[in-house]
């Protein structure tokens, strides 16, 4: 089994700050792969469409590991991205629209995954990463970090 843990933010303004990303995944225990980027910074760019890139590359990452054929179950701590891929949510355009198209069409590659919310605590690896792509990002461009109210 495959566990996916997703996470994105976009700070130190929301929407139109930087958007970073963060992914971890684990097979059958075992961290198998890791990413954190940059997706961008000012116009289009939200927390919601950092959350769909961190989701868009790590399934990716197991497509190009031809690993869809096994179970994944993707977390996230964005009540967003989990109710709008089981389908539960409307999905009513903005900056993340892209995002969330391309993260359908790569879902419909896996035999079997699923999405489940969890709590920020519970998706602390992917957090960690996308500020650590927050803070290096600041840090190339000699600018302070800061974060906005949560």
């Amino acid at each position: 089994m495959i566990t996916v843990y997703v996470d994105g933010l976009c700070e130190p303004y929301n929407p139109k700050g930087i958007a970073c990303y963060g992914y971890v995944i684990y097979r059958d225990s075992q961290k198998a792969f890791e990413d954190k980027g940059v997706i961008g910074r000012g116009e289009g760019m939200s927390n919601n469409v950092a959350e769909y890139t961190a989701l868009c590359k790590a399934l990716l990452k197991l497509y190009e590991n031809k690993l869809t054929n096994e179970e994944v179950i993707v977390k996230s701590d964005s009540r967003l991205v989990v109710n709008q891929m089981k389908g539960y949510w409307d999905v009513h355009g903005g900056f993340y629209y892209r995002s969330y198209a391309q993260a359908n069409i790569l879902r419909k590659l896996f035999d079997k995954i699923s999405f489940v919310w969890v709590p920020r605590e519970e998706n602390s690896e992917a957090d960690k990463l996308s500020r650590i792509a927050y803070e290096d990002y600041c840090k190339m461009k000699g600018i302070e970090p800061k974060y906005h109210e949560q």
